[in-house]
């Protein structure tokens, strides 16, 4: 049997957590237009017959801004020296993404076996794709160069085949019906702070952290208690909006995706708190789960 770990690495928005889920055929990381969606490590298994393989969607690399910004692009660089395989996407031309070159250059200094993936080819002009092909080939790095459509499933198959053509001989690491390894608390935290991210104004997201205070379960049905912290007092007033239409939006959002997630009936109670300059606070970052180094 085949197994090892892979790291998808890429600048914010490029398609990580999309091109997770795809080759999972199921969502276990949430995914939005907007940038720094993924915090966390987020682990995936994928297992085939004789294969299995443990993804590590990373957060996006970027200049950090503040501490929360330090983790998740330290969380990513460390993974790079861990993991089995390297996976880098990209979805436009060097130029156009400083931070592509940045992470070219660490790339260069790192032995372990890197897989180029170029995304959002169903959207993408042939000539660009070559020249972006052309220009990473250039590099030598890269011991696969692969085209994909992470939204509408284009060559995923492909790149299942040929990540596990570069495995070694090992383990089953996790029971083949294992998906995820992180608990369904951290996912259900996880479903609440995407609804907020697809509802939510433009400066608030990012602002944004939660914590599920109470997880009862019941023969029919499991109660559940999130709070949602903010840093600022108008940013809770855009949260619960006019007349908590806003918050009974994000809820009944998050709940019926719960419901499908868990397969049981979910009661979802939310609360808005304020928690002033917490991305900057290492206590309140350790608290919400990342932990700075």
């Amino acid at each position: 049997m085949k197994s090892g770990f892979i790291s998808i690495i890429g600048r914010p928005n490029v398609g990580k957590s999309t091109l997770l889920n795809s080759i999972l055929g199921e969502k276990i990381a949430i995914t939005t237009a907007k940038p720094q969606t993924t915090r966390n490590i987020i682990r995936g298994i994928y297992t085939g017959e004789d294969l299995q393989m443990i993804f590590i969607d990373t957060p996006g690399i970027t200049k950090p801004r503040n501490k929360l910004g330090e983790f998740m692009t330290g969380s990513a660089l460390r993974t790079l020296n861990e993991v089995d395989i390297i996976m880098f996407i990209v979805d436009d031309y060097p130029e156009k993404g400083p931070g592509d070159i940045y992470i070219t250059d660490i790339l260069r200094e790192i032995k372990t076996p890197k897989i180029l993936l170029i995304n959002k080819i169903d959207i993408m002009d042939p000539a660009k794709y070559k020249e972006i092909y052309d220009f990473y080939e250039k590099t030598g790095i890269f011991q696969e160069i692969l085209g994909v459509s992470a939204k509408d499933g284009t060559n995923v198959r492909d790149i299942i085949d040929h990540t596990g053509s570069m495995l070694d001989e090992g383990p089953m690491y996790f029971p083949e019906d294992t998906v995820t390894d992180h608990p369904e608390r951290f996912i259900v935290s996880e479903i609440i702070r995407e609804k907020l991210l697809l509802y939510l104004e433009e400066e608030v997201p990012h602002g944004v952290a939660v914590e599920i205070e109470s997880y009862e379960e019941k023969p029919d049905i499991i109660k559940i208690g999130a709070v949602i912290y903010c840093e600022k007092k108008s940013h809770k007033g855009i949260i619960i909006g006019k007349e908590g239409r806003k918050l009974k939006g994000v809820g009944k959002s998050a709940r019926q995706e719960i419901e499908s997630l868990l397969g049981t009936k979910v009661f979802l109670e939310l609360w808005v708190k304020i928690k002033e300059n917490w991305r900057d606070s290492d206590r309140d970052l350790s608290s919400f789960g990342y932990k700075v180094k």
